[in-house]
């Protein structure tokens, strides 16, 4: 276990709302080591005594529900130092030390291929690790050259692209629903199952976040970034094992297969749209393009839905719709698996009969199953729904995450030619748009999105 972690953007929103309290969630369970260090970097000018001071804030805010003995143990194992990430020199002094380090890069992605080139220069010892947070490039050819740089710094399986989701219990819960129930695994497949639905709607607006996401909005941010791994997870054939080559292969294979989108296809399997004023529940949201530091030329969406369809013997012929959006009317977080109808009604029946629905609740976390049954007159149907709750997991998402980095095991982090596939499956969406071969829709804050359109 690597007993050195340094985070270069050490004192930003990511360290101090995730990194630091999974630190402290490692620690209070167990699984740090007495020597453990972390080193937490930027180029701000304080002392260690001021960066404590901060770090204390963050787990108070952040993770409340720490032992003040695992409080004063992050604390004690944390220090601060002042370093530019463009500056061998001071990159080396900062990641220099006894053994290997795994240096964290808590940075815009941006500024990663110059991380990179300065890490190669300041000669990261052997054994190291190195992790990225996604959106892993801006597109194809910058995630080709990331992938590039970093295959001359250290081998793949030290490189770490991480993506929270995967660390979230639901999500691991996709495949252990999957592949340890018979019942549900002689399912899985297109013959039963004539959608799945992968949404991530939410009611929080833009939340000062303007200067990363006005760059790169609702597909690139979650789409590409994120529901594409949760529809690889679903999607994917059973791994021999969940090593990190057997899964990261299934997974691979899932992109693969994603039959490519034309400039014919996009008007009718996308929609994109961004929110206008309108109010969500007493707050009173002004316009996407009234948010500070919001360039309206942009023309950003903060919603966007893709349907997408999977070429292989499995799932031809099942539709996997992808849809997230910001400052709408109710959170909804799931992955909707919906069955199809049954063939035939036994005459005399009447009543509803909607087709069966397994929804994984990512959060909250849940797992329920829609089903028909007969309700108090024996020729009538009526929908039953039963819910269970999700054991909670002894470690928070960035918690487990942190783990598999120290540990070494890359299983639930993105490889290399899968952070290009996902690029190739958006890019000829962002291509489309860029050519506004769809509108640009709006739909009031507080509402259900856009209005449905054609859809094939």
């Amino acid at each position: 276990m690597i007993r050195r972690l340094v985070i270069f953007g050490g004192t930003g929103d990511l360290a101090g709302r995730y990194l630091l309290p999974g630190l402290a969630a490692l620690h209070e369970t167990g699984r740090l080591t007495p020597d453990f260090e972390v080193v937490c970097a930027d180029r701000k000018g304080r002392d260690n005594e001021q960066f404590r001071a901060w770090a204390a804030t963050q787990l108070d805010q952040h993770a409340p529900d720490i032992s003040g003995d695992t409080r004063q143990a992050i604390l004690t194992a944390a220090r601060y130092r002042q370093a530019d990430i463009q500056d061998p020199g001071q990159v080396a002094e900062t990641i220099a030390g006894a053994g290997p380090v795994a240096v964290y890069l808590a940075l815009p992605p941006a500024l990663f291929p110059t991380a990179i080139r300065t890490l190669h220069a300041a000669q990261l010892p052997a054994g190291s690790r190195l992790v990225l947070e996604k959106p892993f490039g801006e597109d194809l050819a910058s995630a080709e050259t990331l992938n590039r740089l970093l295959a001359d710094l250290v081998p793949e399986q030290a490189v770490f692209r991480v993506d929270h989701f995967l660390a979230m219990t639901t999500v691991q819960n996709l495949l252990g629903s999957r592949l340890a129930n018979r019942v549900l695994e002689s399912l899985w497949n297109s013959a039963h199952i004539a959608e799945v639905e992968i949404i991530w709607d939410e009611t929080l607006t833009l939340e000062d976040r303007a200067g990363y996401y006005d760059g790169v909005g609702a597909l690139e941010d979650m789409v590409q970034n994120h529901l594409l791994q949760l529809l690889c997870l679903v999607a994917m054939e059973p791994p021999i094992t969940l090593s990190e080559r057997d899964l990261r292969d299934r997974k691979v294979d899932v992109l693969r297969s994603i039959r490519t989108l034309t400039d014919d296809d996009i008007p009718h399997r996308t929609r994109r749209a961004r929110y206008s004023a309108g109010v969500i529940g007493d707050r009173h949201v002004p316009s996407y393009i009234e948010e500070p530091g919001v360039d309206p030329q942009r023309r950003t969406e903060t919603f966007t839905e893709v349907h997408l369809r999977i070429d292989n013997w499995r799932w031809a012929g099942t539709n996997f719709v992808l849809r997230t959006g910001k400052a709408l009317a109710a959170d909804r977080k799931e992955v909707a698996i919906h069955f199809r109808p049954v063939p035939h009604m036994p005459f005399g029946h009447h009543g509803t009969t909607a087709p069966n629905v397994l929804r994984f609740g990512l959060d909250p976390e849940n797992l329920t199953l829609a089903l028909t049954t007969i309700g108090a007159a024996v020729d009538t149907l009526v929908p039953v729904t039963m819910t269970a709750p999700i054991q909670p997991p002894d470690l928070p998402a960035y918690g487990r995450l942190l783990l598999d980095v120290l540990l070494g095991n890359p299983a639930l982090s993105i490889r290399g030619d899968e952070a290009e596939e996902a690029w190739r499956v958006v890019t000829p969406i962002i291509s489309a748009w860029s050519q506004d071969l769809i509108p640009l829709d709006d739909y009031p804050a507080g509402s259900l999105g856009p209005a449905d359109g054609d859809r094939g």
